[in-house]
């Protein structure tokens, strides 16, 4: 399913998680994987030194150095690149996010995994704000591939993958993102929940917001789920469930996830209001998916474009 794997590290130990993911990935699938590190950003002018992005400081990042980086890289997944058949190192500089994405065009990469660096705030005593890391966001927004993001230790590994969670808006990139869900879910032979939330703060119309309202809207939903998602599914219908709630879409999408005990979250990057009485509004990343990111106890699937889908893998 998964020929070529690049994984994007700062070698720090908030990555961890993702290199489990991503060497379970590519032990499953015998995909070639790709340890890609951008050493940091050149300095300004006629000056050959870089800031490194691990250490913060200004280095010239001359044949000695660049090795130096690389060893330390195959000690910190020694074990994992012992284990793997088809693994090599690469090391750029540059701007973070335009090397990934420059590596994954050039390595025709079917998938991007990455860590989430996380930052925040307390709200409410209950969740932390998060804030994805920007190099994150630039590479979820313009990769062809989609993107694997495993935000916290507690994420499950991709080798007990059997429920996934395709969560939908509705949206044309939806739809890529299905087929990309139902590809893993026939290639792990697991079981698939197609899930919606009704965003009720997003709902202007004073009719909407009644009980009746909502509930002819969450109808609507889940005929719109079997239409468009379900109706496509063939053999696999037998092992999918529709479910519409109404909330805050990244809550509930999280909160769906951890009782069904999903192994993977499946998302569209963008997100698109359809609401008649509103017209389309395309959201900025944040609104959902990244608050899902940083929220999720399982590794979430991002994805952006069609360019590249993997199709499940030939029994």
């Amino acid at each position: 399913m998964f020929g070529k794997i690049v994984f994007a590290t700062s070698g720090a130990p908030d990555c961890d998680s993702a290199a489990r993911v991503a060497f379970d990935m590519a032990g499953r699938y015998g995909s070639e994987i790709v340890v890609f590190h951008c050493l940091g950003i050149p300095g300004k002018g006629d000056s050959n030194l870089v800031l490194d992005v691990r250490t913060g400081e200004e280095v010239d990042p001359d044949a000695e150095y660049l090795e130096g980086v690389r060893e330390e890289l195959r000690t910190t997944y020694a074990i994992q690149l012992s284990a793997c058949k088809n693994a090599r190192i690469e090391i750029a500089v540059g701007n973070p996010s335009r090397e990934v994405l420059r590596a994954a065009r050039k390595e025709d990469a079917d998938l991007i995994v990455m860590g989430a660096r996380r930052a925040g705030v307390e709200v409410g005593g209950f969740y932390r704000r998060g804030v994805i890391g920007g190099t994150h966001r630039k590479v979820a927004k313009a990769a062809r591939c989609p993107v694997l993001t495993v935000s916290r230790p507690a994420a499950s590994f991709w080798g007990g993958f059997s429920n996934i969670v395709f969560a939908t808006d509705f949206s044309k990139a939806s739809q890529s993102a299905f087929k990309l869900a139902q590809s893993i879910t026939r290639d792990v032979d697991g079981e698939l929940h197609l899930f919606h939330c009704l965003d009720l703060d997003r709902l202007q119309s004073p009719i909407a917001l009644t009980q009746e309202g909502i509930e002819g809207r969450l109808a609507e939903a889940r005929r719109r789920i079997q239409v468009e998602y379900a109706a496509k599914l063939g053999d696999l219908a037998k092992r999918a469930s529709i479910e519409v709630w109404e909330g805050s879409p990244y809550v509930e999408i999280v909160k769906f996830a951890r009782e069904r005990q999903a192994d993977l979250i499946v998302m569209a990057h963008h997100t698109r209001n359809v609401d008649p009485d509103e017209g389309p509004d395309e959201r900025p990343f944040g609104s959902t998916l990244e608050q899902v990111l940083v929220r999720a106890t399982c590794p979430v699937v991002s994805v952006n474009r069609p360019d590249k889908l993997p199709e499940a893998s030939e029994a």
